[in-house]
């Protein structure tokens, strides 16, 4: 147990200090206090000691301003993914070797590569193309976006990438492949006029949702 938490102490000392260093973006750096947190949480269910209820955030919640039964409920959803971690890291101390030895020296991490081939659609205007990661269980979107800015002609706004639009979706953990389905799903904004005719100048630019679309596995 000793060495198991000095080697989440090691992990968070080097994790304050990218965050202290003031270099990393601001979305990585919500998802590293998330990360952090998480290991918090984690390690004080192996010591026994209390388990603290946070919001997605990862917020300490104030008991003087939530509901008891928000509080119920922060607690189950805390205390299931903790359970969740902990069966993980047992199952990755199952691997080892005869000889006592890792079989892999860190948690595996995975990725999904996406190739843009052509978009179809009668829009008659600019659109942009947000692809991203959603479990339709939890009803929330797991990553960033990918961004694809479409002319109104057919052809990307960025000709040089022509044939060339790919993204990769990184840090996909275990947690994420045990998931019951995983969508891709595709958002199309139109970038125009109010209306499809001339003269509209005024209303130039503007951006409305026009479409989705998606599939699972």
């Amino acid at each position: 147990q000793f060495r198991h938490v000095q080697q989440l102490t090691y992990s968070l000392i080097e994790w304050r200090s990218q965050i202290l260093s003031g270099t990393l973006p601001k979305d990585e750096l919500a998802e590293l206090k998330k990360k952090v947190t998480a290991k918090i949480d984690y390690g004080n269910r192996i010591l026994g000691l209390d388990l603290v209820v946070r919001d997605d955030n990862g917020n300490i919640l104030d008991p003087d301003e939530t509901s008891t039964i928000s509080l119920f409920k922060a607690h189950e959803t805390a205390s299931k993914r903790i359970e969740e971690r902990i069966q993980e890291e047992k199952s990755l101390q199952q691997s080892l070797d005869l000889r006592g030895q890792p079989i892999f020296n860190s948690t595996h991490t995975y990725s999904l590569y996406v190739n843009f081939k052509n978009f179809v659609c009668n829009i008659g205007e600019d659109a942009e193309l947000l692809m991203s990661l959603y479990d339709p269980d939890l009803s929330k979107f797991i990553s960033e976006n990918y961004l694809v800015r479409w002319g109104s002609n057919g052809m990307p706004k960025e000709i040089e990438k022509l044939n060339n639009l790919q993204a990769v979706f990184t840090d996909l953990s275990s947690s994420d492949l045990i998931r019951p389905r995983i969508s891709l799903v595709c958002q199309i904004v139109r970038v125009g006029h109010m209306e499809l005719k001339d003269g509209k100048k005024h209303t130039c630019g503007l951006r409305r949702p026009f479409g989705v679309a998606g599939g699972h596995w």
